[in-house]
């Protein structure tokens, strides 16, 4: 278990340390950094603060300053304000001094996610499925892509996760304390990212299935079980606010968070269209499914539906069990479908680590048989492990095999389908700014000293990386005047619907961190 941790976290660390900030890391640690310095949740209400705070604590151990002027008038900055803000602060700290510090601390809980995942799934199938299921999570793109960003995604995963065994805990063996630990971790989550609001149906449904079919015997004479049911749900509420007070620094911590609540979203465009499959919509129902299908490993999605299955129909695996392993993922989905904008498959984290736990499971069943199906585990788990390998450090960019089928079988290699990620989805799928630094060494490499016309998709200014460049605007180029080209894969997605610049869809000359294309003319 350890080995896997620890390979996980020196994977992320190596592959962060190439990666440029991606659009939202700048203004989450410049939030943070401010949390901590003045005390006061004002800079991005619309996220919750605690992987923020996070982030600023450990910048604030490394000695990075605060030092924007705004922290003295922050609340009567125009709106939008952070964003600039947190370009400058990060620019002014020292763009590698920065990413290194405030992205250390969520590194190390993602990483901590994996211990999580093992005792899940030895909770439900044995240490062989935890340990399985672990190696999934470990090799697994999507995961590595998020583990080091200081975002909340991979954050409110790992506390979603927490707080949902901490629960199972209590219900196998009651007591007080396992009740506060629970409480505490949905604090933990709620405080997280607001999407956790969704625990709350959750455990409410775990709490009455127990009450159905319960893990242990609680005798606690004088009082109905619904007054017991309620009680537990208020146990864990009290707690949970508790801890959103601490984390606003504030005994107004719920109101606040209220507030933030009613901004979810306050920095998306009203006008956004979202891509899928060379279509543009508001809002793609079977965005996330085809999301998850395209940019999971083909392995890890055919173990987790075989380990889902397996659950099912085990007459070992008790009926509350089940429930875990399949409700919290279910719900999450729904929610991601339902409330989310079609941004990226990091919106389906907190239901992807149970597609692991069920691949534990359906990987433990297949080692306990013969030879033949041991084979197939072994082979299953090489082709996750060589999805993570292929595509590193990039992993945020990894599309699956199925992604150039049918037509574009020659694209396939040791990245999966990642060539044709472009041709299904934009955004975080594709390109979140996050690779910069990659883009630098090649012009370095190729074009020293030339200027490039640049279609980016980011927020942190790349002049903060030595490029010379001119914005492009290749869409309106049917031919494109001489000079070097580079394109966004997310902008190279939506060109797919334009009849003029065909040379949008001509082999590039390079690809750069599988994110930038390069045409040159």
């Amino acid at each position: 278990m350890g080995v896997l941790c620890v390979a996980f976290f020196l994977e992320g660390l190596f592959a962060s340390r190439l990666k440029s900030p991606s659009n939202d890391e700048s203004v989450h640690m410049m939030a943070g950094r401010s949390y901590i310095a003045t005390g006061k949740i004002i800079a991005n209400p619309q996220h919750p603060p605690l992987l923020k705070e996070l982030a600023g604590i450990s910048l604030a151990l490394a000695g990075i300053p605060w030092s924007d002027p705004a922290q003295a008038s922050m609340e009567r900055q125009p709106a939008g304000w952070e964003w600039a803000a947190g370009i400058k602060f990060v620019a002014e700290s020292g763009v590698s001094r920065t990413l290194f510090w405030a992205r250390l601390p969520i590194l190390v809980l993602s990483s901590l996610m994996g211990v999580l995942i093992y005792l899940g799934g030895r909770e439900l199938a044995g240490p062989i499925a935890g340990f399985a299921a672990l190696f999934l999570f470990a090799a697994d793109p999507t995961m590595l892509a998020h583990s080091y960003l200081v975002t909340t995604d991979a954050g409110v995963t790992v506390f979603n996760l927490l707080f949902l065994l901490a629960l199972l805990r209590f219900l196998r063996q009651p007591s007080l304390f396992r009740l506060a630990a629970a409480g505490v971790a949905l604090g933990l989550a709620l405080s997280s990212k607001f999407s956790a609001i969704f625990l709350l149906p959750i455990a409410g449904a775990l709490l009455v299935a127990n009450w159905l079919w319960p893990l242990a015997i609680r005798e606690e004479p004088g009082r109905p079980p619904l007054v017991i049911l309620l009680s537990d749900m208020a146990f864990l509420c009290l707690a949970a606010i508790l801890v959103i007070q601490i984390c606003y620094f504030s005994w107004r911590g719920p109101v606040l968070y209220l507030h933030g609540l009613g901004r979810v979203n306050a920095d998306h465009t009203a006008s956004f269209r979202a891509y899928l499959g060379g279509q543009l919509k508001e809002r793609f129902l079977s965005y996330f499914a085809m999301a998850w299908l395209l940019k999971e490993p083909l392995a890890t999605i055919a173990l987790a539906t075989g380990g889902a299955i397996a659950a099912l129909r085990s007459r070992t695996i008790p009926r509350l069990h089940k429930l875990f392993l399949l409700l919290p993922p279910l719900v999450f989905f729904v929610a991601c479908s339902v409330w989310a904008d079609d941004l990226g498959v990091r919106y389906e984290m907190p239901a992807m680590v149970f597609g692991y736990l069920a691949g534990g499971i359906a990987l433990a069943a297949l080692w306990k048989r013969s030879t033949i199906w041991r084979v197939v585990a072994a082979g299953s788990c090489l082709w996750v492990a060589a999805a993570a390998a292929g595509i590193y450090p990039d992993h945020l960019s990894y599309f699956n095999e199925a992604a150039c089928l049918p037509g574009h079988l020659d694209r396939i290699g040791l990245d999966g389908g990642s060539r044709c990620g472009a041709d299904w989805l934009a955004d975080s799928n594709v390109d979140w700014g996050q690779s910069l630094p990659q883009l630098k060494s090649w012009l370095d490499r190729n074009a020293p000293g030339r200027t490039v016309r640049l279609e980016y998709f980011g927020t942190f200014p790349p002049a903060a990386y030595g490029i010379p460049f001119e914005p492009a605007d290749p869409y309106m180029v049917p031919i494109p005047p001489p000079g070097i080209y580079v394109i966004s894969s997310h902008w190279l997605s939506y060109a797919s619907l334009l009849t003029g610049a065909k040379w949008l869809r001509d082999e590039p000359e390079a690809i750069i961190g599988h994110a930038y294309y390069i045409f040159e003319f």
